[in-house]
């Protein structure tokens, strides 16, 4: 890695021990990447945490709770707030998975849709399928306490399920994205054409929808609910198998969309395609060529700093910004953190520690302040120049593969890992 500014000019003392030992891991880690980037990291860390509690803990007009938001402005979105809301993780810090929930199931419609976002009354777009996993995300930190869910909540969840599941014109039981923004990968409108058309039964919708699935498992089995949680887990399976029927294209090796309207797959190449990982959904020969084949292809996915968000080899590829958020090529954290954690589930941790190692040079050393999201060739930061959101989880990817921690397992039992193995508290 490229030398970085001398340790004195950092923030504080970083260099000092915690008072826990950390593992061997983590000491193997540290000495991997250097002194200086090590200080640096924890500087970065320090610097994250009080942007967050200065700058991200906010009052919201008719909130009885601070919300949390990744940005300098007063907006929260949905499945930033489950990216967000896992850094936070990794120091136990858990009250603002539910403080944001809690507001846009209160703003709950009587035909179950979620709007995803709270300041803006967007375009019918419901809430990303990510709310079942942040409430399994918040409740394993706090002594595994659901029943705050008892009746209301719990209900609007399921309402809010069986909104997605309506998406679905042609009844196969794949509901569509009705935007590319919609799907939070904003400009990738050839995957299903303008708003007014799109309609994209989105690999990535359905993989996201069987973590929800398997999530509402875990809640209604703590509620005390078995017949609810082998529903869940009957309609998970389910749509697991319409995964590899429909979207998987055995000649290309990939998982494309399929357009609902002319009921043909869309061969447009995006990271969506990565998401059956996530999901622990493909098969392992077919996730051995999806790697293989597409994201370690240096011509597709692999650029100098992966995941792309979309395949070079897409006519409408490109790199930087037109003032948008791109997702025609740039990396972006969602997309990175999902594959990193399906490529370990698969085993293949090889590539998932090049991966975040990559991603780590990327955010830690190529760039002053995180930043939303990145020029995948060149690493440039890009978007939001004041950034504390997702991203920050560039820079703890590699310690969790070293110690072999997932908080995004809804299985897996919480550990505060920053506070553990570096001693850094959230609280400053």
């Amino acid at each position: 890695m490229a030398a970085l500014a001398p340790a004195g000019r950092l923030l504080g003392d970083v260099t000092q021990r915690p008072a826990t030992q950390p593992s061997t891991a983590t000491l193997a880690w540290e000495a991997s990447i250097g002194p200086a980037e090590w200080a640096e990291l924890q500087a970065r860390l320090r610097k994250t945490n009080s942007d967050i509690r200065t700058r991200g803990l906010r009052s919201f007009r008719g909130a009885s709770e601070k919300l949390l938001t990744g940005y300098p402005y007063n907006e929260y979105y949905d499945w930033d707030l489950y990216f967000e809301n896992m850094y936070l993780s990794y120091y136990g810090v858990w009250p603002y998975c539910f403080s944001n929930l809690k507001l846009f199931l209160d703003r709950q419609q009587a035909d179950g849709y979620v709007n995803r976002s709270l300041s803006k009354q967007r375009d019918r777009q419901h809430f990303k399928p990510f709310m079942a996993q942040l409430v399994v995300l918040g409740c394993k930190q706090n002594n595994n306490d659901y029943s705050w869910l008892q009746g209301n909540y719990y209900q609007r969840l399921k309402k809010y399920l069986d909104k997605w599941m309506s998406y679905d014109s042609d009844g196969n039981g794949l509901p569509v994205w009705n935007s590319a923004d919609a799907a939070g990968t904003d400009n990738q409108w050839s995957r299903g054409g303008p708003l007014s058309s799109f309609q994209d039964e989105g690999v990535d919708l359905a993989s996201y929808l069987v973590r929800e699935f398997d999530a509402m498992t875990v809640i209604a089995k703590a509620l005390g609910k078995p017949d609810d949680a082998a529903e869940f887990t009957s309609r998970s399976e389910k749509l697991a198998k319409l995964i590899n029927q429909v979207f998987w294209d055995e000649k290309d090796g990939f998982y494309y969309d399929r357009n609902e309207k002319t009921g043909q797959r869309v061969s447009v190449k995006s990271g969506s395609a990565f998401m059956p990982l996530f999901a622990g959904v493909a098969p392992p020969d077919r996730a051995k060529r999806l790697v293989e084949e597409h994201l370690l292809n240096e011509k597709e996915f692999w650029l100098r700093y992966p995941i792309a968000s979309y395949a070079k080899t897409e006519p409408d590829y490109y790199q930087g910004s037109k003032h948008e958020c791109n997702w025609r090529g740039s990396t972006w954290a969602p997309y990175n953190y999902m594959t990193f954690h399906g490529l370990i589930r698969y085993g293949m941790n090889d590539v998932a520690k090049e991966l975040s190692r990559r991603l780590f040079e990327m955010a830690l050393v190529k760039n002053p302040v995180l930043r939303e999201y990145y020029n995948a060739e060149t690493g440039e930061g890009l978007g939001q120049t004041q950034f504390w959101g997702f991203t920050a989880l560039y820079y703890v990817m590699p310690l969790e593969l070293s110690l072999g921690y997932d908080p995004s397992d809804l299985h897996q039992p919480f550990r505060p890992i920053i506070p553990d193995e570096l001693g850094i508290q959230f609280e400053g």
